[in-house]
């Protein structure tokens, strides 16, 4: 792969699907095993040669600058932070400075999840001639309503989108995942200073001039942008499915878990498959079932914390299930407050 393949990773979103976690927390900070999403991301990217990386952030933008400007995973991080959300594409044109005119550069979403082959999408897109190449996806033709559905030709080419069909109407199981590979001509359909969506300005123009290729993902990929995809990749990772680095899985008579805390009570039960965020204690013969628990979490002693998520600073004094609690949370009783 040539040395002066770039990056962007779309970051400016606010995630409103996953509030309350992201009402303090912007979505690419989300994690998943205790890492951000973005960490996972970033990690990919330099594993097959990528370092040079921008991100467009807006919504809790310092927060992601003071993430990753000075990181210990090898990219160099670049950014903008956007005044309004300008649209997919316009966030992209933002950044157009960034990338090299005589190479190819791949654009990412925030909140994909992903063991994507990106150096085999990059050479097929090298080698179709094609301005844009996305990567798709292949899933139950039952949940095609939920995606935007691509229709290609023999050649891979993109012919059609429909966007969210009906089963009966859809005219392929095939999605697209938000994996791009660009060339820099792509600019030349994306005005300055617009708001502009990939799905809705641009695409339609490279389809009218067949430009869109495709690449097929094989390998694990997943939206966290809802809270039941969020729970459903994090479960996803202690079945196998997808790979990356985190703190080993600890395995139990009734589960499994991720730990990044030291205090954990020795009598804890594990049900299920769940994730312990750093300095985050569990008080004595409390029982964790299928749960994800962010850092610096208090959880008291005696209780049944149970297919939820509980985010970072929150203090639990009583059994929850099936419950969403935000940042700095404090439940008692019956009464939930803040404790910042």
């Amino acid at each position: 792969m040539g040395k002066n393949i770039k990056a962007m990773v779309m970051s400016a979103g606010m995630g409103s699907r996953l509030e309350p976690l992201t009402l303090g927390v912007p979505k690419p900070l989300v994690p998943v095993a205790n890492k951000p999403v973005m960490s996972i991301l970033f990690e990919n990217l330099f594993e097959i040669g990528i370092k040079d990386v921008i991100c467009n952030t807006y919504y809790l933008a310092e927060k992601i600058i003071e993430k990753y400007s000075k990181n210990n995973i090898g990219i160099n991080f670049n950014y903008i932070t956007e005044d309004a959300l300008s649209g997919t594409a316009g966030g992209v044109k933002k950044c157009q400075s960034f990338f090299d005119k005589d190479s190819p550069f791949v654009v990412l979403s925030a909140d994909g999840l992903t063991n994507a082959d990106l150096k085999k999408g990059i050479e097929i897109h090298k080698n179709s001639g094609a301005i844009a190449t996305i990567g798709i996806k292949k899933i139950p033709i039952e949940d095609v309503s939920h995606f935007g559905v691509v229709v290609t030709d023999d050649d891979g080419y993109i012919t059609e989108f429909q966007e969210k069909p009906p089963v009966e109407t859809a005219k392929s199981n095939y999605i697209n995942t938000g994996i791009y590979i660009f060339d820099y001509k792509i600019f030349d359909y994306i005005p300055e200073n617009t708001f502009y969506d990939f799905a809705k300005n641009v695409f339609p123009q490279l389809l009218q001039e067949h430009a869109i290729n495709t690449f097929e993902i094989t390998e694990y990929w997943s939206d966290i942008g809802t809270l039941e995809q969020y729970k459903q990749s994090n479960n996803d990772l202690f079945e196998g499915k997808c790979h990356f680095k985190h703190s080993p899985i600890i395995k139990t008579c009734s589960g499994a878990y991720i730990s990044d805390s030291d205090k954990i009570s020795k009598s804890v039960k594990f049900i299920g498959n769940s994730s312990i965020g750093k300095n985050t204690v569990i008080g004595e013969n409390t029982i964790i079932e299928n749960s994800i628990i962010w850092n610096d979490v208090y959880i008291d002693s005696n209780l049944k914390i149970k297919d939820s998520v509980i985010a970072t600073g929150s203090k639990i004094y009583r059994d929850i299930d099936s419950k969403i609690i935000g940042l700095n949370e404090i439940i008692d009783n019956e009464i939930v407050k803040s404790s910042t």
